[in-house]
């Protein structure tokens, strides 16, 4: 088999001189090294991106290096441009990332992972040393005004132990995803966790919705296997999606939020009422399951792609039951000239009552630009004019809560503050997770929370109180 490549003498010399923002160079070259567990290919492929944040005149750029983890050169977050760019984010101040990595064939068909054996660090320490000449050659001419630069090196670790592709997709617009099981790193055998994942390509690092993976056998079946990679060798073994539990870390928050107007809910259902909420943003539909199943919410969800919404049926079992109302199209818009002309989706298409109000509006939307890094919701709904119409949508005690991972502080304030001068009141949990948020505002006051109220009763019997105790007003 002959191997074309891209020599690394065809790259300008200039290329490399000068950072400049946004900047993003892949090429491939004989591969200089023998190292069999690491970099073992007879090419390898170099990606340089360049952060898109400039750098002051007078600053030293921060120039680092990351070896491709074993296996993973097929992986979105390895060999995208977008997936380059969130992993230069997720370090602080890199002024360039340099990517060193096996070149993958020409069309790989694997769609399994399994995590390699722990390299020796003696054996990384030395194929680091023997890099240094290729890294020399890509660093600006700035990094060497006062002396010779040392080249930062950084390690990606996760804790995926094992993972498969179940299905690839693409969408009209969110453009190319995948469905994913994956088995996470646990303390003991007993505790490995079993994942069902969606990711799209435009933001590979963000996992858009998870939900446990439960193992289905049958009734004379059984087995005392635990790890991924031995179930799914059982010729009878299927898989689905357990939405009722949430392990994405700022959904529970999320569900908190409805503790604002616990006494307003209890109430109503107990006059025979059917608690309602709006989900912006579906992905997996992960969270319209839980409010539908596990707090008895009658759900609509709005998503921009259809696709997505048949990925969701398919293999994470939205709307099994089939009384989850899904449309199709813009948030922004959809809100706006709330209710559309038709629904679609798996709904049986009736229309929406114009007089109809919701208790709650959730939103679950992230930016779909990559090169602002992870951040929700997207700029154009931190407006005025947006959350005017996502109040018009509640009723007199409803409350809004949005999932808020701001691109800065005044992007923060600005929510914060836009939300106060159209709501009652706002309020905030900090979900701990990297700058995330959850954002509540409510339409009118709050009462206080009853501990013999039913309905509170059953939201702390399927999530956390602590995360209902630890809301506060901004």
């Amino acid at each position: 088999m002959v191997m074309s490549f891209q020599p690394f003498t065809v790259i300008e010399p200039w290329a490399f001189e000068t950072i400049t923002p946004s900047q993003f160079i892949t090429f491939t070259m004989p591969n200089p090294l023998n190292h069999r567990r690491l970099l073992h290919a007879l090419v390898l492929r170099v990606a340089v991106l360049d952060s898109p944040i400039a750098i002051a005149d007078d600053e030293s750029p921060v120039i680092a290096a990351m070896i491709v983890p074993n296996h993973r050169e097929t992986d979105w977050n390895f060999c995208t441009q977008s997936g380059h760019l969130q992993l230069l984010y997720d370090f602080h101040n890199v002024s360039r990332l340099i990517l060193i990595g096996n070149n993958p064939p020409p069309n790989p068909e694997s769609s399994i992972y399994i995590r390699p054996p722990v390299t020796d660090p003696s054996r990384k320490a030395r194929l680091e040393n023997e890099l240094k000449p290729l890294l020399m050659a890509l660093h600006p001419k700035v990094s060497f005004h006062s002396r010779l630069p040392e080249t930062l090196f950084l390690t990606y670790e996760d804790d995926v132990v094992y993972r498969v592709t179940i299905a690839k997709l693409v969408g009209p617009i969110v453009g190319e995803f995948i469905i994913e099981d994956v088995e996470l790193k646990g303390n003991s055998d007993r505790s490995k966790m079993l994942r069902r994942r969606l990711r799209f390509k435009r933001m590979p690092n963000l996992i858009q919705s998870q939900a446990p993976l439960i193992p289905i056998f049958g009734d004379d079946e059984a087995t005392t296997q635990t790890d991924l990679e031995s179930l799914r060798r059982m010729v009878n073994a299927k898989f689905e999606a357990d939405t009722t539990v949430l392990v994405h870390q700022y959904m529970t928050p999320m569900v908190a939020g409805i503790s604002l107007i616990v006494s307003h809910l209890d109430e109503r259902i107990q006059l025979g009422y059917t608690p309602r909420a709006l989900c912006l943003g579906v992905g997996g539909g992960v969270l319209l399951s839980f409010l539908n199943t596990q707090l008895g919410f009658e759900v609509t969800g709005v998503e921009a792609d259809k696709v997505v919404l048949t990925a969701a049926t398919h293999h994470f079992g939205l709307n099994r039951s089939g009384s989850i109302r899904l449309i199709v199209g813009d948030a922004i818009e959809v809100i706006q000239n709330f209710p559309p002309q038709h629904t679609r989706g798996n709904t049986d298409a009736s229309k929406v009552n114009n007089d109809a109000k919701f208790d709650v509006v959730m939103v679950d939307l992230d930016s779909s630009e990559a090169q602002n890094g992870i951040s929700a919701p997207p700029p154009k709904f931190v407006k005025k004019p947006v959350f005017r119409n996502a109040r018009s949508l509640l009723g007199d005690h409803g409350v809004l809560i949005i999932n808020v991972v701001p691109l800065n502080e005044l992007f923060y304030k600005t929510l914060v503050n836009e939300l106060k001068d159209i709501f009652h009141k706002v309020y905030g949990i900090d979900v701990g997770n990297q700058g995330n948020f959850v954002v509540m505002a409510t339409v009118s006051p709050t009462s206080s929370n009853d501990h013999d109220n039913d309905f509170l009763k059953k939201l702390r019997s399927v999530i956390p109180g602590t995360y209902m105790d630890s809301i506060v007003e901004l």
